[in-house]
């Protein structure tokens, strides 16, 4: 069963972070969820960071708002890939400035960046990045994929019976 890391800046942030969780837990991964914000406590921030892939966790899911450096530092301390989630939070900016702040890393500091509040995504991202490794998560990737395409076509069936 593979590790994925969820970082986020603040307590406010779980609720929608759990979101990844949830998604990855369908999967059959195990995510390892932590509050610590990169401007109120760093030195924490690049510790849980730094030490990711000892603990065994291959892919970071980072989510923050406003200013939204958590991404970008925690890729800065970690060879893992990392997706950034930008969140809403409380700005007026509803979280572009943070899209803005994760997509805008400069080279060598990658951060795989989602829609804002995109946790869900960030998870099946993560499943994907897994399945590079994994056979079984790309299998279920695969299915789910499938399963989604069975869905639309249900529904495209349905929506000819009422024109």
């Amino acid at each position: 069963m593979a590790k994925v890391g969820i970082i986020c800046g603040s307590e406010s942030d779980l609720p929608k972070m759990k979101e990844a969780a949830e998604v990855l837990e369908q999967f059959g991964a195990t995510p390892e969820v932590v509050v610590a914000s990169a401007h109120r406590a760093p030195t924490l921030v690049h510790e849980w960071a730094s030490t990711a892939a000892d603990r065994g966790i291959e892919v970071i899911i980072a989510g923050a708002g406003m200013a939204a450096a958590l991404p970008g530092v925690v890729a800065a301390a970690t060879p893992l890939p990392v997706i950034g989630v930008p969140l809403k939070g409380s700005s007026a900016l509803e979280g572009v400035d943070a899209l803005y702040s994760i997509v805008q890393m400069p080279p060598g500091v990658p951060v795989a960046t989602v829609a804002i509040d995109g946790a869900k995504n960030a998870a099946y991202l993560a499943v994907s990045i897994l399945g590079l490794k994994h056979p079984t998560y790309r299998e279920q990737m695969i299915a789910h994929k499938e399963q989604m395409a069975r869905k639309a076509r249900e529904a495209y069936e349905r929506s000819l019976g009422q024109a």
